[in-house]
């Protein structure tokens, strides 16, 4: 048993050495989460992947050059197993000239591999709005921290005080176990932040691309003025006109009826390029011929007329009618819901920045009372245990303001979420208060 927690300290101690903390701006972190999280790395594999099937469509528009050589024994005529004449050498080429299946496909592919470039933009800004709730999640409570560890020698010196006006019988015994209770609340609400700032600060070096072994320390920065729209009907209508996950959609279905113009085009006549060249071995063919040619070659166009092309073209272009409507619902799910979500948080942010300015009325009210009390106090008016529960007021409507302010800053970037802008709006923000 003493063996075993020895090597659990040893793997603590070996983690704690091995963890990196990263200092970082509101900015940066979301800088590095559209860089380098995993999801949006996969995002863009898949984006890559979509890039080269267009290759892969454009592949019978393309020439290709085969060459040979072989030796056989020849009894009778001589032929090959392909039907053209055994050669020394030989060279061939063939590639699509006329193919309009195949040109709707290779269409597709293109309006496909954009389509997947939206959606890697959609999932960075997606990624980037969920760092940002982890670093403002973290902020605050990094903040909270910073409150409650100064109001803990507060609480002592009303502990302390209590304790000697109980003694002097000015003070019930309550009053000393109430005192002993709110130290006591205060240092476990300590304790408690301290666990959860590390762990958001571990989720949010995860969303970072950072191992969990690392920890992302949130910065304040000057860049919290974000812009936004002047309206909720202009956030509405620019969520709609930048929302990449609907451009992502609306490129699917583009895809799907050019995938249906290519089935439908199956039955059109198909044109290719053929060409060879071939070097003939005159002790095969001399006895056949009375003009020999070492040197052959061909040069044409090979023409299919489709007669019957069976059911298979009729069932998939029904399948890529079927996903084009299913697509068409998904938009419509998709507008509702963006027209939806951006109303409702641009509600959120007027909300947030009515809760600020009473938050902010309160803190100053806060202060005043205290600038009183600590007047009276001099005078000899009021007990020290009285100032200092205003002290204690005062840092509560500090952790109350911070918290407001957070939640303003948090509605604004849902908003900015919503219009896909978050990402672009960072950036100017900090370009234009660059000295």
């Amino acid at each position: 048993m003493f063996t075993g927690r020895i090597i659990f300290a040893f793997v603590l101690a070996s983690a704690a050495v091995n963890a990196e903390i990263h200092s970082l701006t509101l900015k940066q972190a979301l800088e590095l989460a559209a860089r380098q999280n995993p999801d949006v790395t996969l995002a863009r594999l898949d984006q890559q992947r979509a890039e080269q099937g267009i290759n892969v469509a454009l592949d019978p528009f393309r020439p290709k050059v085969y060459a040979g050589s072989g030796l056989a024994y020849t009894y009778g005529y001589p032929n090959s197993i392909e039907g053209n004449a055994p050669s020394i050498f030989e060279v061939r080429t063939d590639m699509s000239i006329y193919n309009r299946a195949q040109s709707y496909t290779l269409a597709s592919a293109r309006e496909t591999a954009r389509g997947m470039q939206s959606g890697a933009q959609a999932k960075a800004e997606d990624v980037a709005y969920q760092a940002a709730d982890l670093f403002l999640t973290a902020s605050e409570l990094e903040h909270d921290d910073a409150q409650l560890t100064a109001q803990l020698p507060s609480l002592q010196k009303v502990v302390e005080v209590m304790g000697a006006s109980v003694n002097e019988g000015s003070e019930l015994p309550v009053e000393l176990t109430r005192a002993r209770v709110n130290l006591q609340s205060a240092q476990v609400r300590l304790d408690s932040g301290k666990l959860d700032s590390d762990y958001y600060e571990m989720m949010l070096a995860i969303a970072l691309g950072y191992p969990a072994t690392d920890r992302v320390k949130p910065v304040d920065s000057e860049n919290t003025d974000l812009l936004i729209p002047a309206s909720e009907n202009d956030a509405a209508d620019s969520a709609l006109r930048n929302n990449r996950e609907l451009r992502h959609m609306q490129s699917d279905v583009l895809a799907k009826q050019l995938d249906l113009r290519s089935y439908r085009a199956a039955r059109l006549p198909k044109v290719d390029l053929v060409a060879q060249y071939s070097l003939f071995a005159k002790y095969n063919y001399e006895q056949y011929f009375q003009k020999f040619r070492r040197n052959n070659f061909q040069l044409g166009a090979s023409v299919t007329l489709p007669i019957f092309v069976g059911t298979a073209v009729k069932g998939y272009a029904a399948q890529a009618l079927t996903d084009m409507q299913k697509i068409r619902i998904q938009m419509d799910q998709v507008r509702n819901r963006i027209i939806s979500e951006t109303r409702r948080s641009y509600e959120q942010w007027q909300k947030s920045e009515k809760l600020r300015d009473l938050a902010r009325a309160q803190l100053d009210l806060a202060r005043q009372d205290l600038t009183v009390l600590l007047a009276q106090n001099g005078e000899g008016r009021v007990p020290l245990s009285r100032v200092e529960q205003a002290r204690l007021e005062e840092s509560n409507r500090w952790i109350a303001m911070y918290d407001a302010e957070t939640q303003v800053t948090r509605a604004k970037i849902a908003i900015l979420r919503q219009t896909g802008t978050l990402l672009a709006t960072l950036r100017n923000t900090s370009a234009s208060s660059a000295p």
